[in-house]
């Protein structure tokens, strides 16, 4: 069932057993908050249990594009597509975000964003990755990066 992410009021609805719950609540609102201000459009998540298939696309491109296998299980997903580009995101147990950028037309930009929790630590597949900071109301220090997609999924 679609959970409705609520910026102003932060739960930690669906996320409660990872061991930073309110961070990734945090993370998922800013989230949120920018599709809402930018897009107007209401960001929703689901059980991972009840779309399988966006969590195997997200861990096909990247186990395809870098060899990465997230150990942390993926609590909740989702996908949209919002002014000529679809977006998948995924939030894992750990506090992890990867969202999938690909933009429909051909030539567009394709990407995978990756954000960590305030408070967890970089997990050892995304060790060679650096990460920028980001300071955010609702999330804290918002750590993230990202690499270009070169195939097609």
């Amino acid at each position: 069932m679609p959970h409705v992410v609520d910026f102003v009021t932060v739960s930690t609805e669906g996320l409660e057993s990872s061991p930073v719950a309110d961070a990734l609540a945090g993370l998922r609102a800013n989230e949120a908050r920018y599709f809402r201000n930018k897009y107007d459009l209401t960001f929703t998540t689901q059980p991972a249990a009840e779309v399988p298939e966006l969590v195997e696309y997200v861990a096909t491109i990247l186990r395809e594009e870098r060899g990465i296998v997230v150990a942390s299980p993926v609590l909740e997903a989702t996908q949209f597509e919002v002014d000529g580009v679809r977006w998948t995101y995924v939030f894992h147990e750990s506090g992890l975000s990867v969202n999938v950028l690909w933009a429909i037309e051909s030539g567009g930009k394709r990407a995978v964003g990756f954000k960590l929790s305030d408070g967890m630590e970089v997990p050892d597949e995304l060790g060679a990755f650096k990460f920028a900071r980001q300071r955010s109301k609702l999330a804290g220090t918002i750590r993230g990066s990202y690499f270009v997609i070169k195939g097609e999924y």
